[in-house]
């Protein structure tokens, strides 16, 4: 994940939407190197019954590497919460 100031963010911008058209990827954008937004593709399907971030999380690829990642909770930790 590469981060960007706002000011160079202005220029890349439509470069980076066009590329985000194509493929899935993440851009950072901050002040003085403190990240302060993330520029991802919008969600392929999107549902007005919940909500922008529950779309995000559901409906976009931009979480997909977490499949590879071993689970560390059971259903049972699940539901204990």
């Amino acid at each position: 994940m590469n981060h960007t100031s706002t000011s160079k963010a202005r220029a890349l911008l439509p470069k980076w939407i066009d590329s985000l058209k194509e493929r899935d990827g993440v851009f950072v954008i901050g002040r003085r190197n403190v990240p302060e937004a993330v520029l991802i593709k919008f969600p392929s399907e999107y549902r007005k019954d919940v909500t922008d971030i529950t779309n995000v999380n559901a409906y976009s690829a931009i979480f997909d590497f977490l499949s590879d990642e071993p689970e560390i909770y059971t259903s049972a930790d699940v539901r204990k919460k």
